[in-house]
């Protein structure tokens, strides 16, 4: 049952299709009462997710300025403000450390670095101006345990990510005085989105990875869905410049290693 946590904000969520962790935090949102606006690079996927949650969409690829400013302009135009910016966009490469080529390394900062950058820019112009203490806005960034705690072969991945939390770190110190509020949330492997979900389709490689956490289980969408739910809503008011990690406290302990996460494919198959 609603309880009307976000009612009446406009959010935009980017990086969303059917299935994925955008589509689940868009569709948290709707649920609290937020006027949603999803998009994505991929038109049909995009409407599907926008069809299935009640949102408006507007097809927007991170790595083209233009698609951000037309991305923005279609929700002010259908909203008239914005109140909640969420990047939840990414591109899971796992490759060895010298076979990463300059191709790899401008694509990830592509999608995972100047993209999100020049989209947050977008965003804090867009936001309302503080008056009487209200306006300004929450910011995310969607960011992963991987830019804490190591795993192998991913280095590319790792480090956008990473650079990506001190950028919102960055926001909430030069903004706050605007009323943003900016942070990222760092979930693991989640079991039920298309970038993780497969593997740990596998009960070997999801006992493998409960064994690091604490909690003992691996997340789901929703656990991130929600805690981006709580920092759009006012009741973490006070909350800004911080990574939130949602990841059952792997950060605790580790990641399994590459060589583990192998043979326990290879037991599963």
């Amino acid at each position: 049952m609603s309880t009307g946590r976000v009612e009446g904000k406009v959010a935009v969520v980017l990086g969303v299709a059917a299935g994925n962790m955008g589509c689940a935090i868009a569709k948290r949102l709707v649920e609290e009462g937020a006027k949603v606006m999803v998009a994505g690079r991929r038109q049909e996927p995009l409407e599907q997710a926008a069809l299935d949650i009640g949102a408006a969409s507007c097809v927007c690829d991170i790595t083209v300025a233009a698609d951000i400013a037309r991305l923005i302009r279609a929700t002010l135009d259908r909203f008239g403000r914005i109140d909640v910016g969420i990047n939840a966009t990414g591109w899971g490469l796992l490759k060895p450390f010298f076979e990463t080529t300059r191709e790899d390394l401008e694509l990830m900062a592509a999608i995972q670095f100047t993209g999100p950058f020049q989209y947050f820019q977008a965003l804090v112009k867009a936001m309302p101006p503080l008056i009487e203490g209200k306006g300004g806005g929450s910011l995310m960034q969607i960011s992963s345990v991987t830019a804490t705690i190591m795993f192998d072969n991913h280095a590319a991945y790792m480090g956008t990510k990473a650079g990506m939390d001190h950028v919102m770190r960055t926001i909430a110190h030069e903004f706050g005085g605007q009323g943003i509020r900016a942070n990222s949330i760092a979930p693991g492997g989640t079991a039920d989105t298309p970038m993780s979900g497969g593997g740990l389709d596998f009960p070997a490689v999801a006992k493998l990875y409960a064994r690091e956490i604490p909690l003992q289980r691996t997340g789901v969408a929703l656990d991130i869905a929600n805690a981006a739910l709580w920092l759009a809503s006012d009741e973490s008011s006070f909350v800004t410049g911080q990574t939130i990690q949602v990841n059952g406290g792997q950060t605790l302990r580790r990641n399994p290693s590459i060589g583990e996460v192998y043979a326990a494919f290879g037991a599963a198959g």
